[in-house]
């Protein structure tokens, strides 16, 4: 046993995306309700101040806003829950936009951590769909489903549909 502070290493999972601006449109798309369902599925709310929970995917993603800077950073804490849980057996998490106006574009870096070495390939390849999803919707267009979305990203993170990590 060491009584000194340690340096650790953590996996985490970064994206950084240029989309179609302005940042006041990008923001909407990670905050407003009715603007989520187009890129990260029907049933998702923020509430919209610091401490204010998330709720996405039926519940499945619960959380708690840790950072609300309007237009700059969203943070909140991801938790995974299976149907029935009231509470999660996996680990809690931690999720970051970032928005940076670049001229008429926006730069969004997502960060999410820590994410366990077993899930590294899959978290990366559901955040590459969300993204494609999004950049699609913020450009304007119709996002194509996430099913199609998720297959093409799968085989470019090596990933088994049929058996994800658990």
């Amino acid at each position: 046993m060491n009584e000194k502070g340690e340096v650790i290493e953590i996996h985490a999972v970064r994206f950084v995306r240029t989309l179609r601006g302005p940042v006041e449109r990008v923001w909407s798309y990670l905050t407003e309700c009715g603007k989520l369902a187009a890129w990260f599925g029907e049933d998702g709310r923020i509430e919209p101040r610091e401490g204010g929970t998330i709720w996405f995917m039926g519940g499945h993603i619960r959380g708690v806003v840790t950072a609300w800077k309007p237009c700059r950073r969203l943070a909140y804490t991801w938790n995974v829950f299976d149907p029935g849980e009231s509470e999660s057996r996996y680990p809690e998490t931690y999720l970051t936009f970032e928005l940076e106006p670049n001229g008429s574009d926006v730069n969004l870096t997502l960060f999410h951590l820590p994410v366990p070495e077993r899930f590294s390939p899959q978290t990366r390849m559901g955040w590459h769909t969300f993204l494609d999803m999004l950049q699609a919707v913020v450009d304007g267009s119709e996002a194509e489903s996430r099913e199609v979305c998720m297959n093409r990203n799968a085989a470019l993170y090596g990933v088994d549909l049929k058996n994800l990590a658990r």
